[in-house]
């Protein structure tokens, strides 16, 4: 885990190897690493609580805990605040997508006005939806006002923190108090493995630790020899460090950062084709191997065209929705994928679309119901006349 925290540029606070109590451990998803640090954070926040407030009995307090993210985070989130019995706001991104530190300190003061205790901001670096980078620096502002833990869910986008060119990425890094980034989607390591970081590890052992007898042995409590088991939900783990450190061993560093790189290449190869088609249009800037596109028009034709290409099964999208727009995803996560795949993809993409919007026409004409046939298939099919 340091040599990871090494390859990502991590703050030194996160390796085993430095003096304070930070550290870190494979887990298996993104969901796992969410929740224990959510469940870690609200036993904190329990016994700091009651410390100050010894009035209030522990049902009192956990009943008015209360935790944070944006409308734009990972379903995993929301799905921990319901397994750890804890509220979660999802509060408003900005028009960019984007939850920043003023949005987040609103609804703090609004919730310890009401009684309730602020417990965790979960931020988002690399959305699902649009890959956005929640401002991680302004965050960790109002968090450390009020006391509250910040973890950062990067499952997709932290590979990018490898590379100097991304460095923006890491930004405020240094006063998160738990991260969590997934090798099984930049990295070449199969799933299941997500790599997760603590500041202080020591609040989730103490938050998790159940002695028994037969867990006792000679090496507890020595910091050099981590026990594991205390900083996660089961009590076995499996070897996910060999294939980790078999990636590593056989591509070697560079090598895991050119395939990043060749992934946001790809990815611009496709902005591109989008871009000079005026039958579509982006609808976010694209971010590492994502981009967020739609063709132009209402929701029916996006979801017709998506239903046409999954009925094809030549390439995989999901659709996605911001605003009342729905909107397709093309990301590059292929393990050797090439310029000739997305080429191909493109060209399966946009001949559906010609294809939908001219049953379109020829429907509206057999019919006679020529109103039906919407100013916006007309654009679309002189648009790609004009084209060819």
């Amino acid at each position: 885990m340091d040599w990871l925290a090494k390859f990502l540029k991590l703050p030194e606070h996160f390796l085993h190897a430095s003096e304070g109590p930070g550290g870190g451990v494979i887990q298996g998803s993104a969901s796992e690493a969410v929740l224990v640090a959510v469940l870690a954070a609200r036993e904190q926040a329990v016994v700091s609580y009651r410390e100050s407030h010894p009035e209030l009995s522990e049902s009192e307090v956990r009943g008015r805990l209360v935790a944070y993210s944006s409308d734009q985070s990972n379903s995993c989130i929301e799905k921990a605040g319901v397994l750890a019995a804890m509220p979660i706001r999802l509060l408003p991104a900005g028009e960019d997508l984007v939850l920043r530190g003023e949005t987040l300190k609103k609804a703090i003061e609004e919730d310890v006005a009401s009684g309730r205790i602020p417990v965790i901001c979960i931020a988002t670096l690399g959305t699902t939806g649009t890959c956005a980078y929640d401002d991680i620096e302004t965050l960790s502002t109002v968090c450390e006002e009020f006391k509250v833990w910040l973890h950062v869910d990067a499952a997709y986008a932290g590979g990018a923190f490898a590379l100097e060119e991304c460095s923006d990425l890491r930004k405020g890094l240094d006063r998160v108090d738990s991260l969590n980034f997934n090798l099984h989607k930049f990295m070449l390591v199969n799933f299941d493995c997500s790599a997760m970081w603590l500041r202080d590890a020591n609040k989730v052992v103490d938050s998790f630790n159940v002695d028994r007898i037969y867990l006792k042995h000679k090496h507890e409590g020595q910091s050099q020899i981590p026990d594991f088991r205390h900083w996660q939900i089961p009590l076995g783990r499996r070897f996910r460090a060999l294939k980790v450190w078999i990636t590593f061993r056989t591509l070697g560093a560079e090598g895991l950062r050119n395939h990043v790189r060749k992934h946001i290449e790809l990815a611009k190869q496709f902005e591109e084709l989008v871009t000079k088609d005026s039958r579509f249009e982006l609808v976010a800037p694209r971010a590492l191997g994502l981009v967020c596109f739609r063709p132009k028009g209402d929701n029916e034709i996006t979801a017709q065209l998506l239903h046409r290409l999954m009925e094809r099964k030549k390439i995989y999208m999901v659709k996605a929705e911001h605003a009342g727009r729905q909107f397709l995803r093309f990301v590059v996560c292929g393990m050797d994928s090439k310029p000739s795949d997305i080429e191909f993809a493109w060209t399966e993409i946009e001949s559906q679309l010609t294809a939908l919007l001219t049953e379109q026409s020829l429907a509206a004409r057999k019919t006679g119901n020529v109103a039906d046939l919407t100013q916006h298939f007309k654009i679309h099919l002189n648009d790609h006349e004009k084209s060819q």
